[in-house]
């Protein structure tokens, strides 16, 4: 089920019809408080959600569903093509975010992207049996495979479904330099995007793994060449 929250009754009956003819069940909300209440009575598995809304714009239920530990995946659609909009979109959070007027065809197909990288992996019995990686871990940090859980000190952190792949794939692959355009390839299965993304996915890392954020030690910047994870 997808959340469309978009106050235009024009686009959002539209994308609900053509997601409808993709296969996708639909709910629409008006504006910023129905969708926060929407999205509390019910399990969604994304939600398309317009900035420019009445009574709480866009970027302020993007942070109550996240104050509310609620990390449902999230493409932003905004007619607002400033820089401001799209890295506070980010940081917050979320998924994706898409400058209107937008291709529709373009627009499902990041829909399926984001609906592919959300499903859990499938664990597939080893025929030899041997020993699975449940657990990763650096520092004073520990990374539950299974349950998607991630503590430091004995603390949960909550983390977005894309914060929590690309966390583990930094601690799978230590001491390795990553361009950009290499940790989208690998991490976000797209094959370019935003540098903007790829530094706020790290900086939100840095917040909440680093003891200095300005002085990392983990997640490195190598100048000129992009990320190394050091544990």
């Amino acid at each position: 089920m997808i959340l469309i929250v978009e106050d235009d009754e024009a686009i959002a009956t539209g994308l609900a019809l053509n997601l409808k003819l993709a296969g996708r069940q639909t709910v629409i909300a008006r504006d910023g408080d129905e969708a926060i209440t929407l999205a509390t009575e019910q399990d969604f598995s994304l939600v398309l959600l317009d900035i420019n809304l009445p009574k709480k714009n866009g970027l302020e239920v993007m942070a109550a569903l996240r104050d509310a530990d609620n990390l449902v995946p999230v493409i932003v659609l905004s007619a607002r093509d400033g820089e401001y909009d799209k890295v506070a979109a980010l940081r917050l959070g979320a998924d994706d975010y898409v400058t209107k007027p937008f291709a529709l065809a373009e627009l499902l197909a990041r829909i399926d992207a984001v609906l592919r990288r959300a499903q859990p992996a499938v664990v597939v019995p080893a025929v030899v049996p041997r020993p699975l990686e449940l657990e990763l871990g650096f520092d004073d940090v520990a990374i539950d495979l299974a349950q998607r859980v991630v503590m430091r000190a004995g603390v949960e952190i909550k983390l977005t479904h894309l914060e929590f792949e690309l966390l583990v794939f930094f601690v799978r692959n230590p001491n390795q330099v990553y361009a950009r355009a290499q940790l989208f390839s690998l991490v976000w299965g797209q094959s370019a995007g935003s540098v903007r993304t790829v530094d706020n996915f790290v900086g939100q890392l840095r917040k909440r793994f680093e003891n200095d954020p300005e002085l990392p030690q983990h997640f490195i910047t190598v100048r000129g060449s992009g990320y190394r994870f050091d544990p």
